[in-house]
């Protein structure tokens, strides 16, 4: 116990600690496999360890009122009196380093998300742009980047008044995240301004889907009595180059929306990679 403690305390990585956990109640009772769900800052967390058995003990972790996860163990033959209390004594030492994980989870995800429509934020986006630059680079995969303005949003804004205008940001995240596929992600890049990572992804599919997500936002209707509010969107397209910086490709893909705000905005203008 005092080991499993002095072990768990060593990290606030939950992933870390649940691993911890895994090997310690081997040692103690035979398991096959641990199980672990909770859901963090409106995100599932899942842990899993082990290839499971028909037989399994759930436990709902909980300290002071607070929910922290349910853990579940699992293997090929029923799990004994002896043991299961061996289990929950090793489970009451590690309950408070897991809530601590957890909190420390929680804060994370909340730095790297926005307030206002719950999908990362700016800065989710430079670590995430960072990443895909680096993994372009070593693997050869083609990543793009969608750079997302709504049309003359401040004037939706001195008309309607911002509780309008936010009504109008939420809804535009969750057009985004319905227009794209399950491995792109979107991010709040500021203002009215959003960005779409695609990977796996080149030029002209990344085109496809910047109208794709024009359609989606022209599909938006606010009623503000008399009258319904909707917006359009401009979008600007760029493919990361091979040992590109991720501030390099923002420009890129920046400066095509530019263009296509020059043009007459609610269209898509990509930086191609050849001149």
């Amino acid at each position: 116990m005092t080991r499993l403690t002095r072990r768990l305390s060593t990290t606030l990585s939950l992933e870390n600690q649940l691993a911890i956990l895994a090997g310690e109640v081997s040692e103690i009772v035979p398991v096959d496999a641990l199980h672990y769900r909770h859901q963090i800052g409106g995100t599932d967390f899942v842990f899993s360890s082990g290839m499971g058995g028909p037989h399994s003990c759930e436990y709902r972790l909980t300290l002071e009122g607070e929910s922290y996860g349910t853990l579940s163990f699992k293997r090929r033959k029923k799990f004994t009196e002896q043991e299961l209390e061996a289990i929950e004594l090793m489970l009451g030492a590690a309950i408070c380093p897991i809530r601590n994980a957890c909190q420390f989870l929680a804060i994370e995800h909340a730095a790297l998300t926005d307030s206002l429509t719950g999908i990362p934020n700016k800065r989710a986006m430079e670590s995430a742009l960072q990443q895909a630059c680096q993994l372009s680079d070593r693997h050869g995969d083609q990543y793009s980047l969608i750079l997302c303005d709504l049309d003359h949003f401040k004037a939706v804004n001195d008309r309607y008044g911002h509780v309008v205008g936010d009504h109008l940001l939420k809804l535009a995240a969750r057009a985004l995240e319905k227009a794209v596929r399950s491995s792109d992600s979107v991010y709040r890049f500021g203002g009215e301004e959003f960005a779409i990572l695609l990977p796996h992804t080149g030029e002209m599919e990344a085109r496809h889907v910047a109208e794709r997500i024009r359609e989606y936002i022209g599909t938006i209707s606010v009623n503000c009595g008399n009258t319904n509010v909707s917006v359009t969107t401009s979008c600007g397209v760029a493919m990361h180059l091979t040992g590109e910086a991720s501030d390099q490709w923002l420009a890129r893909a920046d400066e095509a929306l530019y263009r296509a705000k020059d043009h007459g905005r609610n269209c898509t203008r990509v930086f191609a990679s050849i001149s």
